[in-house]
Parts: C-alpha cells; structure tokens; sequence
C-alpha cells in the first residue's frame, strides 16, 4: 500500500516539474534578447514567408537587414511550361542573391506582372503599368518601416523591368535613408542568357527569350514534373530585334509566334537549367552586391 501511495505521489510531482521546467524554458524564451543572436549559421530559412514574426524581428535586429523580392509574372510560356514560370524562375535566382549577398531575407515574391501581350493565351493575368508601380511603392515602405536598411528587387519578366526601374527611383527619393536597389539592365540579362546557352552549342535563336531552351533548362531544374516534355515544339526563331519586341507588345504574342515560345525547347535539360540559375544570380550579384545603385 505505502508503494503504491508512493507511485500515485510521484506521477503529479513528475508532471509537476515538468511544467514548471516547460514554463521555465517559455520564459526564456520570451525574455527580451534571448536567442537575439541570430547568423547564418542557425537560419534555417531566410524565405519570410515560411517564417514568424518574432524571428523576423530577431532576424533584421542582428543584422539581416537586406530584403530580396522577386518580380515574376503569371503567364502563358508556351504549351509545355506552366504559367508560374516567371515567378518560380524569379524566387530561386533571388533566394540564391540573397544567400549570395549575406545576412539578407527573401521576401514574398511579387507573383502577377506587366503581361497585356500574352492576353491572347488563357490563364495570363496582367496588371497596369500604374498597379505594379503601387505594389512595389507598398513593399518599399513597409519593408522600410520593418526596419530593412537595404530592398533589392529582381525582375524576371521582361515586360517588368521599366516599372521596377521607376519604383527603384521614386523609392530612393521616398526613402532617403534606405538603399532600395535592383537589378534592371534587360540587354545586360539576355545577353547573359545568350552566352549562357551558347557554351553548350545552343544558338541565340534556340536559347529564345521566352519558353525555349535556356527558360525551359531552368524550370526543368526547378519543376521537372510540371514540364510537359511530350509538347516541346519550336516556336518563333527569327531575329528578335526593337522591331519585333515593339510588335509583340503593339500586337501581342500571337503577331510572332502561334504557340506563344520563342526559341525552341526540345534541347532543354536540367543540369544545364541549374547550371544557367547559379550564373544567373552571380551575374546579378556582382551587379548589385557592392553598389547603391543599380
């Protein structure tokens, strides 16, 4: 009887120190500057949005206080990528700037962009020119006010980049004590792509600049199982010129090519789509990395 007694004692004060010492850690953890320490080292994500608002905070107070945004686009790129290509393109190359650039967060990836001339494809959505501006005049500020010292935008979707150029400028007058910067040089990026395709044999024409070999490697690297290989076709392979370029957003997409690519995918691959991704955000840190200005 006395064990017995003894063992029913023991199960509510076991419990009881196990409260108390659970209670005890909470504290702790609540107490203001614990685990204020935050590196690299213990980050397990630096994607804002898989994080809560407390680590945020402990985050920017010891030092990440660079934020990336990624400016994509949800549009048709051809029939065999998904209409998340630009923005899922545009997220990875920006959480590599980021880890690139050191003690910097991800912030969530401006999903919808400038895409009027892919209209003619079902599932596009575009904003105004005067939509995205105001998007990216919100992030600005409330980024700024969270306590960032530094907002680099990264535009992956050609018809962003003069909009994200205007936002850069009208964020720096804005915001006079922070460094809001991006990477806004569209020749400089196709040219990058180009000579990123050519080493592996691939014309500039086959590489295209929308849905052909070298945007096409990339997705496969990223979202292989979203890629629809059986529907590789060529699409548009002529020059693509300020003449074309200005009759494809005239007219849209359909004025040079039916099935919306340009370039051909059908000598895709991931290794070398990850291979195009790492070069991709070492060019852009190398453009942005040391500088105030884009």
């Amino acid at each position: 009887m006395k064990k017995l007694t003894s063992a029913v004692l023991l199960v509510p004060l076991f419990g009881l120190a196990v409260a108390c010492r659970d209670e005890a850690t909470q504290a702790e953890r609540e107490k203001p500057g614990v685990l204020a320490e935050v590196s690299e080292k213990n980050v397990t994500t630096i994607r804002m949005e898989e994080m809560n608002w407390p680590d945020i905070k402990r985050a920017i107070e010891s030092g990440f206080t660079t934020a990336v945004v990624a400016v994509g686009s949800t549009e048709q790129h051809g029939p065999h990528l998904p209409t998340m290509t630009d923005a899922r393109i545009g997220e990875d190359v920006a959480e590599r700037v980021a880890r690139k650039l050191g003690r910097a967060l991800l912030a969530r990836t401006i999903a919808v962009g400038l895409s009027e001339h892919h209209m003619a494809f079902a599932g596009t959505i575009s904003l105004k020119p005067e939509t995205l501006l105001l998007v990216l005049r919100d992030y600005t500020a409330s980024l700024a006010r969270h306590g960032f010292t530094r907002i680099v935008f990264i535009p992956m979707h050609g018809g962003n980049f003069a909009t994200v150029r205007q936002a850069i400028e009208e964020g720096r007058r804005a915001h006079p004590g922070i460094d809001v910067t991006g990477f806004t040089d569209m020749p400089g990026l196709m040219k990058l792509l180009a000579r990123n395709s050519a080493d592996y044999g691939v014309s500039v024409e086959v590489a295209g600049s929308h849905s052909g070999e070298s945007e096409t490697s990339m997705m496969m690297a990223l979202e292989g199982r979203l890629v629809a290989v059986n529907r590789f076709a060529p699409g548009y392979l002529g020059p693509f010129g300020e003449a074309e370029r200005k009759l494809m957003f005239e007219k849209g997409m359909p004025a040079l090519s039916a099935n919306g690519i340009l370039g051909d995918p059908r000598t895709a691959s991931a290794e070398k789509g990850e291979v195009y991704l790492e070069r991709l955000a070492d060019f852009m840190v190398s453009k942005i990395g040391a500088k105030t200005s884009d």
